[in-house]
């Protein structure tokens, strides 16, 4: 398999003063012959004997199963490779989506000092191309879209695209705009901090050029997050129980927020109703 040919070859390099690369596989396969040729194949032959193919499942290969073994070859992975390697088998996948390796293979090509966060959903961390980060803007009298494309040697429609604007009157509803990253020079030993914006609808590693974030930004951003997301549960019941917009907040508020119980309470007035009309 090229993936373990490559970890191997890759650990060996870097411990290169401590174990020689042909001494690292002959401990992870006892049998393994002495004149081995490292290379893109998937296949080894041994001294004698009929070739064997390199498997985490393979019983001559055991080491590899090692959480320790796997752990350091891990650790010295990029994002793509670690991807890869959480699909062999469930005892590599147990390792791989330790996240502690993540976020050391989502800094490495950055140089990134930390990353702040954890993100909704783990397919988050196979991304960390330049792309998977932005600048926040925190927006004052005066700023348009145009003036921050110049400030922050940028294109007016990446910044839309970014923050999901359709025109640049949106600009006016927000407290904070993203930035796309244009330098990454700028994340050198920088701190990212790994948000969901609600206005944007995007889940990015945010940069703060003053160092952190403002609390009183977060918290306002919490709350159109909150209010957005009590908005989408009265729609949903609007919906189910095909009533207005006043009816449905009411059932949710007697409900202490729970839609279940919203629906349930709905339905036995209705009950009750058509059983004081048919009396």
């Amino acid at each position: 398999m090229n993936l373990i040919f490559s970890a191997s070859k890759r650990t060996a390099e870097w411990d290169a003063g401590a174990m020689k690369k042909e001494d690292f596989l002959k401990q992870l396969m006892p049998n393994f012959s002495e004149n081995l040729t490292l290379g893109s194949t998937s296949q080894a032959s041994t001294s004698g004997e009929s070739g064997a193919v390199i498997s985490p499942m393979n019983s001559h290969i055991s080491a590899l199963a090692c959480q320790d073994v796997l752990r350091n070859i891990f650790e010295r992975l990029p994002v793509a490779d670690l991807a890869r390697a959480s699909c062999v088998c469930w005892a590599w996948n147990l390792v791989a989506s330790d996240r502690e390796i993540h976020v050391q293979a989502f800094k490495a090509p950055w140089k990134l000092k930390d990353v702040v966060g954890s993100p909704s959903s783990g397919s988050f961390w196979r991304d960390n191309s330049l792309g998977k980060f932005a600048i926040s803007h925190r927006l004052v009298r005066g700023d348009s879209v145009a003036s921050l494309a110049v400030k922050y040697s940028v294109q007016v429609m990446d910044i839309k695209r970014l923050n999901n604007m359709i025109s640049d009157h949106g600009i006016y509803s927000r407290e904070r705009l993203l930035i796309p990253l244009s330098k990454p020079d700028m994340l050198i030993n920088a701190i990212c901090y790994i948000e969901l914006d609600p206005c944007a609808k995007r889940e990015v590693a945010v940069l703060y050029l003053e160092g952190e974030p403002d609390k009183k930004l977060n918290s306002l951003l919490n709350k159109v997050s909150s209010e957005q997301g009590r908005r989408r549960i009265v729609d949903s019941l609007k919906r189910s129980m095909q009533v207005d917009d006043g009816t449905a907040q009411y059932y949710l508020s007697i409900s202490n927020g729970d839609p279940r119980a919203a629906i349930s309470e709905f339905s036995e007035d209705l009950r009750w109703e058509r059983h004081a009309g048919l009396s």
